[in-house]
């Protein structure tokens, strides 16, 4: 049995082995990293050697760690990649390759709907009814969309909002408030299986995520890179940012929201950005902060986000896919019932 992983700004780590009586036999480790003394890969393998077939990430790292001592130095990998590429291996966490995605291009409607076709379409691909799935995102009104754990009271100017025309939905992930105006950022959601992310921390999640849209960034123009937590930005300053759910039935939301040409003005009319904040990101004008893919690209919408999908189909098997009548029909029982409802979205005063 075999399992890779390829650590995100890292190098790759295979691992090779059998099993017998419900423990790992002949485990080989190995891959394009440096460990240094050389043969304290004998004592990787010797470690792994006898742990249970259901042993953790978390517990396969420690095992790993603790058979090594401080003189021991791992050079673009880690206990964990070893844990999750032996974990892969057993057939329990899984790689890009092992999943066909769906991929639905944008379709346009209020952008209430999209916040609960992420809840849809995150319970679906749970029960393994819908495979993964990206999708794009386009609406048809203003609005801010706000984390599900933000006080809507300190993030929205109710006299800047009303002035504007702009209602406000909680979605489902955590994160930061979207100041979305038809056409002025570009958004899409990735919901994936639990399994693609294990033994990965929150932090590891995110960039794992994102290594996609990295190359997809480039392909544009774009030298971007990922900055943690969320972030994604350029040499010229912040892009965007992520935001994941990870549902207990087993599947996570990882969705991503980018600037391409937003009217900070009226955004700061709407939104209390703080000066704290601004200066917490290094900058102090909200023009700024907020970098316009525009400027950077000279592309189109549009044409960003059909490169932006030839990019993903190029690295990863994909079927062309839509919504179903029945998931619509959910979504917008979900927007009466749920996300625009005033429990929902004051909920967190």
């Amino acid at each position: 049995m075999r399992g890779e992983y390829k650590v995100v700004g890292g190098k790759l780590v295979a691992v090779d082995l059998e099993i017998e009586d419900e423990r790992l036999a002949r485990v080989s480790v190995s891959g394009d990293f440096f460990l240094e003394p050389d043969d304290a890969l004998i004592d990787i393998n010797a470690a792994l050697t006898g742990m249970p077939v259901d042993a953790s990430v978390e517990r396969l790292a420690q095992t790993v760690g603790a058979s090594l001592d401080d003189s021991v130095a791992m050079i673009g990998f880690s206990p964990e990649a070893v844990g999750v590429a032996v974990r892969r291996a057993l057939g329990k966490a899984t790689g890009w390759h092992d999943h066909v995605f769906d991929v639905i291009p944008a379709v346009t409607m209020h952008p209430a709907m999209h916040v609960a076709l992420d809840e849809v379409i995150g319970r679906e691909v749970a029960a393994g009814v819908r495979p993964p799935t990206l999708r794009f995102w386009d609406w048809d009104s203003p609005l801010v969309v706000i984390g599900s754990f933000q006080s809507i009271a300190n993030e929205v100017d109710p006299e800047g909002a009303a002035r504007h025309g702009i209602d406000v939905v909680r979605r489902v992930s955590g994160g930061g408030a979207m100041f979305m105006e038809p056409g002025n950022c570009i958004t899409y959601s990735l919901v994936v299986p639990a399994s693609l992310v294990e033994g990965l921390s929150f932090e590891r999640s995110y960039s794992f995520l994102d290594e996609w849209v990295i190359e997809a960034l480039a392909k544009v123009g774009v030298t971007a890179h990922f900055v943690p937590l969320n972030d994604i930005a350029s040499e010229q300053g912040k892009i965007g940012g992520a935001a994941q759910k990870r549902f207990a039935a087993g599947a996570v939301l990882h969705h991503v929201t980018m600037a391409y040409d937003i009217d900070a003005d009226k955004m700061l009319e709407v939104l209390r950005i703080g000066r704290e904040k601004m200066s917490d990101k290094g900058t102090t004008s909200a023009n700024k902060r907020v970098d316009p893919m525009r400027s950077q690209t000279g592309m189109t919408r549009g044409a960003i986000v059909d490169s932006f999908t030839a990019t993903f189909a190029g690295r990863y098997a994909t079927t062309p896919s839509t919504y179903s009548d029945a998931e619509l029909a959910e979504a917008a029982q979900l927007v009466e019932t749920k996300f625009a409802t005033p429990e929902w979205t004051h909920r967190v005063p």
